[in-house]
C-alpha cells in the first residue's frame, strides 16, 4: 500500500532510531535534557531568533505561539482556509480566549490589502483588538503553496508600523525553503513568532518548536506546562529532530518532484505544484479515494469534493510512478 494521506505518516529511518536509542536525556521540565536543549538552540540559532521551545504537537506550538501575541479578548486574522482556524478544533479560542477574522486568499496567499482594511486598533469598548497577523507556509489547504517571501516581508514592515504582532505557521517551512533557496533565517526576520514541525517532512515521530524572544519563549514554557505538554526524558524525541535536520531537509526536493508526477497524472499543471502536497478537485471525491484504496493507493478527503495527496520520506520514486499510473486510470 502507497499511503499519500499525509506526510504525518513517515516513520523514523533505522539511522534515526539509532540515534534516538543513542540519545543523553534528563528531564526537560526541570530544563536538564542535552538533547532537548541542543535541538531547541539550534532551531533558534536557525531562524535568527533568541530561543526555542520543544513542544509534542505543531498544535501545541502553535496556541502557545499565537498566545504569545494576542491576549484573551483580542483578535488574531488568518487566511480562511489555514490550519489554525480550520484544523485546530477552536483550541486557540478554547485554550486562549482568542478570536479570529480571516480573508480569503488565493491559493492561501496573503492579501494585504484585506488585512489593512480588516485591522482594528484598540478603540476601549467598541471593537475586538487586532493584536497579530496569521501567515502559514507551505499552505496546507492550498496545496502546499507558498507565499512569496516579498508579501511575508511587506507584511511584517506593515505590522511593524502599527504595532501588531506577526505568526508564521511553518510546520511545513522546511518545504518552503527547500522549494524556493531562501534561508531559514528570512523567514525568521519576518516572523515576532512561529512554529515549526519535525514530524511531517523531515521523518521524526514526534515534535514541534515555537520559536521567538527570550521573553516569549519564557512564558510560553510556563503555558506549556499548563496545558499537559511539560515532558521529561524528552531528549529521545529531540534526538530525532536533531537526526532530520541533518540529513532530511535537502531530500525533501525529493518530495517535491513526487508530487509533481502525481500531479501530471491527475491532469494538473505540474508547474503550479510548489512543494510535496497535491490537492484534485473532484465531484466524486469519496468514490475516488474507495477506488484508489482498492488499487493500493491511500489519499485522502478534506472537503466534500477536494482530495488530497502527500508526497513523503517513506514514498520513493517507484512508489509515485506506481501511484502515479493508478491515479492516471481514474
Amino acid at each position: 500500500m502507497i499511503d499519500l494521506r499525509s506526510d504525518t505518516l513517515t516513520r523514523p529511518t533505522e539511522a534515526m532510531r539509532q540515534a534516538m536509542a543513542r540519545a543523553e536525556v534528563g528531564d526537560d521540565v526541570y530544563g536538564e535534557d542535552p538533547a532537548v536543549r541542543a535541538l531547541e538552540e539550534r532551531v533558534a540559532g536557525l531562524f535568527g531568533h533568541e530561543a526555542a521551545l520543544f513542544t509534542p504537537t505543531g498544535s501545541m506550538a502553535n496556541v502557545l505561539a499565537v498566545g504569545s501575541l494576542v491576549r484573551p479578548g483580542q483578535e488574531v486574522i488568518c487566511e480562511s482556509s489555514a490550519h489554525i482556524a480550520r484544523a485546530e478544533l477552536g483550541a486557540h479560542a478554547t485554550i486562549g480566549g482568542v478570536t479570529m477574522r480571516t480573508w480569503t486568499g488565493q491559493r492561501g496567499r496573503l492579501d494585504l490589502p484585506a488585512v489593512r482594511r480588516m485591522f482594528a486598533p484598540d478603540m476601549g469598548p467598541f471593537f475586538v483588538p487586532t493584536a497579530a497577523v496569521s501567515v502559514e507556509n507551505t499552505h496546507n489547504f492550498a496545496g502546499g503553496a507558498v507565499l512569496p517571501i516579498e508579501d511575508l516581508r511587506d507584511l511584517r514592515e506593515w505590522a511593524d508600523g502599527v504595532g501588531a504582532g506577526v505568526h508564521l505557521d511553518g510546520a511545513r517551512l522546511w518545504n518552503a525553503h527547500v522549494a524556493t533557496g531562501t534561508p531559514l533565517v528570512e523567514y525568521g526576520a519576518i516572523a515576532t513568532v512561529l512554529a515549526v514541525c519535525l514530524s511531517k517532512g523531515l521523518g521524526a515521530p514526534v515534535g514541534s518548536l515555537m520559536v521567538g524572544g527570550r521573553d516569549a519563549v519564557d512564558e510560553a514554557r510556563v503555558r506549556r506546562k499548563r496545558m499537559g505538554g511539560g515532558m521529561r526524558q524528552a531528549g529521545i524525541l529531540a534526538a530525532g529532530g536533531l537526526h532530520a535536520l541533518d540529513h532530511h531537509v535537502d531530500r525533501l526536493a525529493e518530495d517535491h518532484e513526487h508530487a509533481r508526477l502525481l500531479a501530471e497524472a491527475c491532469g494538473l499543471d505540474p508547474a503550479e505544484v510548489d512543494t510535496n502536497i497535491v490537492v484534485v478537485e473532484r465531484s466524486d471525491a469519496t468514490e475516488f479515494v474507495t477506488r484508489a484504496g482498492e488499487e493500493g493507493v491511500r489519499v485522502s478527503v478534506v472537503g466534500p469534493t477536494t482530495v488530497r495527496m502527500v508526497t513523503h520520506l517513506d514514498v520513493s520514486r517507484a512508489d509515485a510512478e506506481r501511484a502515479a499510473a493508478v491515479l492516471a486510470r481514474l
